[in-house]
Order: structure tokens, then sequence, then C-alpha cells
């Protein structure tokens, strides 16, 4: 028996040259390693108070699941249209219609297994070696290297906190270069939660009219999860005149709190929803058609808990920022969007451990959280952006406060 090193480099744990050399550059989503370590910690007995997870707490809508099983009772257990059955693919040509003012027909549709995968496909469709994509950071952590899987070179430009972390339109125009294909724009963001207003979009937009060759990547997961005065704007209700050359992106998972029925979908012009489509046919098929029935559901059904889900978040937030403000060394400002703040940490950074271990980086910040509290984080040096962390509050109040405690007894350790 042959046993192989779990933390050999991917292109040194195989004999020859079996792997390709774009392998080298990536590395596993940090979000889903960052769950596989808390549940490695809750394996062995630690207790763990886990504000890493991208999903809703609670489980998805009772009406949506009744819909999936009397999917699979129905028969709907058989292979799909690779782009998803027409009765989704007209359920998000209303959704759109009706929640963002925006019109494609079902041909301009094409369903995957996850908003990633969408995007996953949207590169491979898209990219040549050396084409260029501009991600501003802080970055959902799968762009860059999506990117970079097919090709390209992701093109990061940091967004900083006085500007909200928010890209801006001459930030945009000096990214722009001979072999960029596309923007990508995440609003509401993962990970800080910024908010993109339509005087933002728009400015955007103009920067994009005098760049033709250059495709928009508008990612709107979080669109339901506002706060306070912000309001969600589809971008191409603002620069209708880029609709040619937009690929929108969306999905259940957050809204319906559906993370594993994995659905979501991209909305674009014909000849790029016709490639993407497929890709899918060589590779995955098809979505579950059990998932898709239940997204229908979701898509053509009541939309109060929706609402409900996103009144919830905002008491979430509101609490975490609160006991964050209380905590030195942090620096938190309320999110507009999203699920996460992303709070500063610059205050802990160079200050020593009980062990006398001198805190480096956010990353030694987040590794001292997790062992001497208990407390999972995300680092920001993952989404691009040193310095800070990313902390989930989908979850609940309890917890929150319970890990705010924790918090504060590692902090205070600290010298």
């Amino acid at each position: 028996m042959v046993a192989l090193s779990p933390n050999a480099h991917l292109g040194n744990s195989l004999p020859g040259t079996l792997l390709a050399h774009r392998l080298n550059g990536v590395k596993p989503s940090p979000s889903m390693a960052a769950k596989t370590r808390v549940d490695a910690l809750r394996a062995a007995g630690r207790r763990i108070v886990d504000f890493t997870i991208g999903e809703p707490d609670f489980p998805t809508p009772r009406h949506i699941v009744e819909g999936g099983v009397t999917a699979l009772l129905a028969g709907q257990t058989r292979y799909t249209a690779s782009n998803g059955t027409p009765a989704l693919r007209q359920a998000i040509t209303d959704k759109l219609r009706r929640e963002n003012s925006l019109a494609y027909e079902p041909g301009h549709i094409a369903v995957g297994n996850g908003a990633k995968h969408v995007i996953y496909n949207a590169f491979a469709a898209t990219l040549n070696e050396g084409d260029e994509v501009i991600v501003p950071a802080p970055y959902w952590v799968s762009y860059p290297d999506m990117v970079a899987l097919h090709g390209g070179t992701p093109v990061v430009v940091p967004c900083s906190v006085a500007e909200g972390f928010k890209l801006t339109p001459r930030a945009l125009e000096a990214a722009i270069g001979e072999r960029t294909r596309w923007l990508v724009l995440n609003t509401p963001n993962n990970p800080t939660g910024a908010v993109y207003t339509r005087d933002e979009l728009a400015a955007l937009g103009a920067v994009l009219e005098h760049h033709p060759r250059v495709w928009l990547m508008t990612d709107e997961i979080y669109e339901h999860f506002v706060y306070g005065g912000a309001t969600h704007v589809s971008p191409l209700n603002v620069m209708p005149g880029l609709a040619d050359r937009t690929l929108v992106i969306n999905g259940v998972s957050k809204a319906y709190a559906m993370t594993g029925w994995r659905i979501g979908y991209g909305a674009g012009p014909a000849p790029l929803i016709k490639a993407i489509t497929m890709l899918l046919s060589q590779s995955t098929s098809c979505p579950g058609a059990m998932s898709q029935a239940a997204a229908a559901i979701a898509l053509d059904g009541p939309q109060h808990t929706v609402a409900e889900a996103a009144a919830l978040f905002e008491t979430r937030r509101d609490r975490m920022v609160q006991m964050l403000r209380t905590l030195r060394g942090f620096d938190c400002a309320p999110p507009d969007g999203a699920f996460y703040v992303f709070p500063g940490v610059a205050g802990l950074i160079g200050r020593h451990t009980p062990a006398g271990q001198r805190l480096c980086s956010d990353v030694d910040v987040a590794l001292y959280l997790l062992e001497r509290s208990g407390v999972a984080t995300i680092d920001g040096t993952s989404y691009g952006m040193p310095g800070h962390l990313r902390m989930s509050f989908a979850t609940g109040v309890d917890v929150i406060e319970q890990g705010g405690e924790l918090l504060r007894a590692a902090v205070a350790e600290l010298s």
C-alpha cells in the first residue's frame, strides 16, 4: 500500500505529469476548508462557535420541501434538459420580471448545480489563455481561482474601507486592459455586505460603455438581504445598454435556505447561454429533477419566508455589530447587506498570545481565536483584504452572544 501525504502539493502528489499545471496556482475554497476544520474539531470533542458558514441556519420552508417530495412521488426522478426544466426556467423568467424588472425569455436562462456552477461554466465558455477578469477585493473566495482554472488572469482591484469596499469608476478604468474579458460585480457583497447604490452602478456603467469588449457578470445571490436604508438594485436596471454583454447570476440557496438543493441560474444573451448549456451537457448532464421542481415552487410560491428571513438577519446583524464594537482591537461597521460582517482586526495584529506567540497577520488572529476560544472565523486574506475577518451572522442571537463572551476572554489574554 502506498501512503500519500494529505498535505502534499497537488502537483507532486501523483507520479509523472498526470495533473494539469493550471492546478498549481489554485487552492481549495477557504470557506469550505474552514467548515472542514470546524467539523474535525467538533468530532474531536471541541466546543466550537462557528461564524464561518455562509448558509442560513433554519430549514428550507416546509411548502418547498413538500413540493420536492411531491415531485419525487410523481416520478420526477429522471434526466431533465441540461439547462433546466421548462417549468423552472419559466419560473426564473417570471421572477426576474416581477422582482428585478428584467425581461428574459426561458431560452436566455441556464440552470446549474448552484450559482457557483454557472459562474464556473461561464468562465469555461469564454476565457482563453491570458484573458483577464477584473475582480474587486474583497471578493468571494472562488472568483479568482475559477478564473485561473480556465487559463485566465484575475486582475484584483483593492477597494478600501474608505471607499466602502466598493469599486470606483477610476479604479475600474485603470484596471481595464487589452485582454480584459469580464468585470465581476457582487452586490450585496460577500464578504463585506457592501451594496452598490444606483448612482454608483451608473458611474461604473459609464466606464463599461467605452469598453464594448468587456462583459459584466453580476452576482446577486444575496439580493433579498439588505438592511436599514439600503436597497438592492440590479445593475442592468441602471445600465440596460449592457444587457447584450451581461450575465446575471442568482439562485435559491440563500433566500430560501436551499443550499443543499444545489440550484443556481444565469440569465444572459442566448449565444452565451447556449455555450454554457453545452458545457453542462458534457459535465453534469443536468441539475437534479427533484431540486428543480422544489426551486420552481420556491420562486412561484409565497414569498413571506424571504421577508421574514431578512428581518431576522437584520436583528442578528445589529447584535453582532454591537458585540464586536465592545471588543478591543476590533473595528466593525454595520454591513448594508448579505449576512456577514467584515471587521478590521489591525488592533490585534502585533500583540502576543499567552504562549508568547506574536500575531503577525489576520491569519494568525483567526487561528488564535479558534484555538484559544473555540470561535471559528475566516481570515480576510482569503478574500483579498488582509487585516480583517469574515464572520457570518446566519446563526442564532444566542450563538452570537456566546461567541462574543468567548472572544472577549481570548482578546483579554493578549498582551
